[in-house]
């Protein structure tokens, strides 16, 4: 519904069955894969997707540390992890304590730029 109904193209369809990740958002403030959510669990409530993350044209903290590290290759999983890293520090989560949260796939295996990415948020 994101991305067909609503023109959104931030989350990803990955894999359709909420392992991959690439479609997370955030559905009041906690992270969903959106691929396997219902629409109409979703109503009345707060979703955030990674378009809805930036301010004022400059990009969130997160996002930042995606750049300043090159964390992306293709991108197409980027948005997903992203949500959950804010997710993640929303809940309190700081520098490694983040990474468990981040259990997404990624086929460019920039597993190891993500690490250096969160160590300071």
């Amino acid at each position: 519904a994101l991305r067909d109904e609503l023109d959104v193209k931030g989350p990803k369809y990955g894999c359709g069955i909420a392992q991959c990740g690439s479609c997370t958002v955030l559905i009041d403030g906690e992270p969903v894969r959106s691929c396997s959510y219902p629409v109409s669990a979703a109503a009345g409530r707060k979703i955030t997707t990674i378009e809805g993350l930036a301010q004022r044209g400059r990009p969130h903290p997160v996002q930042q540390a995606w750049i300043q590290n090159q964390v992306p290759q293709c991108g197409y999983c980027q948005p997903g992890m992203i949500m959950a890293t804010e997710a993640a520090r929303r809940a309190g989560h700081h520098g490694n304590e983040i990474l468990p949260e981040v259990q997404h796939l990624c086929v460019c295996g920039t597993y190891q730029r993500i690490r250096q990415a969160v160590q300071y948020l």
